[in-house]
């Protein structure tokens, strides 16, 4: 056991740092988030983009380093997933379970910890959880949800506006602190978090132009029929034919050539669909490109400035998105496309170049991870494990062979039904439950080695009923190893008419 794991936190905290030669020898880290990035819109994972040369910089990272394919999340949702990368814990044991409640800073968060050991910490851009946030030397966080052009952020100091795109403003902010700002006799953690790509999908200028004309393939499943599906994939509201507004969410009226196309038009049905499919994903893929090239501005940084040998660089998002998937955009299902995330890593000297992992992580690992890197120790109440021994090529004997999933917020926007689950990479257990359920429970069992695409709800195929047997008493030893309580569902209530 090295020297920092020997010593208490609490110890730690009361002395406030670590010796700075020590703290010298650990590598700095760099966590580079962005809001609901799917991982098909990362050419490292080979989807339906791959060939458009869309994400260079975000490969580079893939090349030079690890690939995680088989990355999940706990709750598919901004602020409780951006709640479990600080704590460490699902969900119920974070007390964020959806985007309406508070987040109690005062609980116990890893950049605390490693502040405490001599790192110095910085967060900047959407953390999406209200109030003043604690553990970081530094931190200037957008409002809310945030706006894409000139955006206002607050801090320790107050409010402050800044003019222009937010990608390029958060990222400017972050070579601020890291030139200007930072106690370079220290190792660093900052984290760089962007609003793009989240809906409206609203592109610096420069980057809608570029594919303003760009066709984009369509997926397999843009007319899914649910056929097969329990109530929940009936009840949602995420539609692109549906749900996806002209004005609000493709900009038709900001822009005339969508105006005439989308109002005007007279396209109809399937036509329409995939005429809104293609200027969505014109602007969420420009979102994506403006979040690419900062990260290469970030990447020449390390480069320029004799960084990037001892800097761990990763880069994930909140959680997946639907790009056309089942017709759909938005997250929140434990669908593949939303629950999978992207996680990429790179560490030189110890991450071998081009590695891709296919172990079963999770968001619940981020923050023992950050900790191990800082040889920090890690508290026993984190629910996830270090990935420090997968990166170095090591996973261990015992890692788990099962993830568990729970989405809360219902009634609410979207209309996605409350439901937990359990995956073993190849069986997706979900049970759907509360309100609007009928019977109050309904359940639907996936194949991903035959069925890829998630179309078929094989849970009343008596070939699979001794693996659904397997898998509902596994999904219960999840919910005991994580000592899961259930919430009850809070009511929306309808405000009475003045007469």
């Amino acid at each position: 056991m090295n020297f920092i794991n020997k010593v208490s936190i609490a110890s730690v905290i009361a002395a406030g740092s670590i010796s700075t030669a020590f703290a010298d020898a650990r590598p700095n880290i760099l966590w580079l988030f962005s809001d609901d990035h799917a991982f098909q819109a990362i050419g490292a994972y080979g989807d339906r983009f791959a060939d458009m040369n869309l994400t260079p910089n975000l490969d580079s990272i893939a090349s030079e380093g690890m690939r995680f394919d088989k990355c999940y999340v706990g709750n598919s949702i901004c602020a409780p997933s951006r709640a479990t990368l600080l704590t460490g814990k699902h969900s119920h044991k974070n007390g964020k379970i959806d985007n309406r409640g508070e987040f109690n800073h005062d609980q116990m968060q890893f950049q605390k910890l490693l502040r405490a050991n001599g790192y110095q910490t910085a967060m900047i851009g959407k953390i999406h959880l209200r109030g003043a946030m604690q553990g970081f030397d530094y931190w200037e966080v957008l409002q809310g949800q945030g706006k894409y052009e000139n955006p206002e952020f607050f801090s320790e100091k107050g409010k402050a506006k800044y003019q222009g795109h937010s990608t390029d403003i958060i990222t400017d902010r972050a070579l601020n602190w890291l030139s200007n700002s930072r106690d370079k006799t220290k190792p660093f953690m900052a984290m760089v978090h962007y609003k793009a790509p989240h809906r409206n999908w609203l592109p610096a200028e420069r980057f809608r132009k570029r594919f303003e004309k760009t066709v984009f393939p369509e997926p397999e499943t843009l007319f899914d029929d649910y056929s097969t599906r329990a109530t929940a994939a009936h009840l949602q509201d995420l539609s692109i034919a549906k749900t996806m507004s002209n004005d609000k969410d493709l900009k038709a009226d900001r822009w005339e050539f969508r105006d005439k196309l989308l109002n005007k038009s007279g396209l109809e049905g399937k036509d329409l669909v995939r005429a809104k499919y293609q200027e969505y994903m014109r602007d969420y893929l420009a979102c994506v490109a403006g979040v690419d090239e900062n990260v290469g501005r970030l990447l020449k940084y390390l480069k320029d400035n004799g960084l990037e040998e001892n800097t761990v660089v990763m880069y994930s998002a909140d959680q997946g998105f639907y790009l056309g998937e089942h017709g759909w955009f938005d997250k929140r299902f434990m669908y593949e496309e939303s629950f999978r995330t992207p996680l990429l890593a790179k560490w030189p000297g110890v991450i071998k170049p081009g590695s891709v992992n296919k172990d079963l992580v999770q968001n619940i690992d981020f923050a023992e991870t950050f900790l191990d890197i800082a040889q920090t120790e890690i508290p026993s109440d984190m629910q996830g494990k270090s990935l420090v021994p997968i990166m170095k090529g090591n996973t261990p004997d015992d890692w788990r062979k099962s993830l568990y999933y729970h989405y809360y917020e219902f009634p609410a926007v979207h209309r996605v039904l409350r439901h937990e689950g359990i995956t073993t990479g190849r069986y997706k257990l979900i049970r759907f439950y509360g309100r609007s359920v009928p019977k109050g429970e309904e359940w639907e069992l996936y194949d991903l080695e035959r069925d890829k695409n998630e179309v078929r709800n094989e849970y009343s195929n008596p070939e699979y009923a001794s693996t659904i047997e397997k898998l509902k008493k596994g999904l219960q030893d999840l919910r005991d190893e994580y000592e899961v309580v259930d919430i009850p569902q809070t009511v929306n209530k309808k405000r009475k008419k003045k007469k």
